[in-house]
């Protein structure tokens, strides 16, 4: 099942996103050709492999403990990361951590 992604103007409470918008709680809220806005569930003890994505990205830590790698920066609750286009990162889960994540793509070559 595709997940639904939110419309305009739609507000959603993040800490109740329903379970069938994703197996853990993490969503995809909104994605355009310019960003895309992502709840990130990540529980304590559990690790996203190291990977990059192709926009600058903006991750915001709503509660819990995350640990980036390989650079070692630990986020808290109410904590902001900028990382740049391309940045190689994990994400280490310390506490029960809900993130919102945010990425940012350059804007179609115009024709």
């Amino acid at each position: 099942m595709a997940l639904q992604h939110l419309e305009p103007g739609e507000v959603i409470h993040l800490p109740s996103i329903p379970s069938e918008r994703g197996a853990t709680g993490t969503a995809a809220l909104v994605k355009s050709d310019r960003f895309e806005a992502i709840h990130l569930v990540v529980p304590a003890g559990s690790s996203i492999p190291p990977h990059h994505v192709a926009g600058y990205m903006m991750l915001h830590c709503l509660e819990g403990r995350v640990i980036l790698g390989p650079s070692g920066i630990e986020l808290g609750a109410g904590d902001w990361v900028y990382l740049a286009r391309g940045d190689q990162h994990s994400v280490q889960g310390v506490e029960d951590a809900k993130l919102l994540l945010t990425i940012m793509f350059d804007p179609p070559p115009v024709q």
